[in-house]
């Protein structure tokens, strides 16, 4: 083989490098989910993968980015653990919850319903299962706020209602810290027995809760 061969064949590898390296940083992601705060929507042993061009494009090594689009009510993203130093949590862990309040939104749970503006918030995906109402004073699980979502800021909560720390707790996500939007299920098992497909899970979208007033 000459070495013009192969110095083709190097350069080809590297262009293949750079181009895997742009897609993952600017327009896809794979994560996988490894606790239950998402049940039913997602569960541990999924893999799932993850629009980052949909929000905006972050532009490396700095805090800025392009804002694209904005994210909307009921839609499930991954971001960044917004707080340093809080709750024995690294700042920059992986999280994924589903969006509930936008900026300007005024959030408030009244045991175990989410209302948005005064108005229900009904999502056939997340459930609270306890048959225990914790009062305000107790735990903000069942009942929360008012609050008002700031500017540049979301409010989230993870379908699983009764074990999911989430926005209830610990406060907004700021845009700056969204990866981007969770969209489909590429791969499942049982983290526990690896042999355990969940063929039925494989290429699952993952479904979205946008917010309808209800009139009347």
């Amino acid at each position: 083989m000459s070495k013009h061969t192969l110095w083709d064949y190097f350069k080809a590898v590297i262009i293949a490098i750079i181009i895997a390296l742009i897609f993952r940083t600017f327009v896809v992601q794979a994560f996988k989910i490894p606790s239950g705060s998402m049940e039913p929507t997602l569960i541990p042993g999924d893999h799932i993968l993850v629009n980052k061009f949909i929000y905006g494009i972050h532009i490396p090594f700095t805090k800025s980015y392009i804002p694209v689009s904005q994210p909307k009510t009921g839609q499930v993203i991954v971001f960044k653990f917004p707080y340093a130093g809080k709750y024995n949590l690294h700042r920059g862990i992986d999280f994924i919850k589903r969006v509930v309040g936008t900026p300007g939104d005024k959030i408030q749970i009244i045991n175990n319903r989410v209302y948005i503006n005064g108005h229900i918030y009904k999502c056939p995906y997340a459930e609270w299962k306890s048959k225990t109402l914790l009062p305000a004073y107790s735990s903000p699980r069942d009942n929360y706020g008012p609050v008002t979502v700031p500017r540049n800021e979301l409010f989230v909560m993870g379908d699983n209602r009764d074990n999911s720390f989430d926005s209830r707790y610990w406060g907004f996500v700021p845009y700056k810290d969204i990866t981007g939007e969770a969209f489909i299920i590429y791969f499942s098992w049982n983290p526990k027995n690896h042999f355990d497909i969940h063929w039925n899970r494989f290429f699952k979208s993952i479904p979205g809760c946008p917010f309808k007033k209800n009139i009347g």
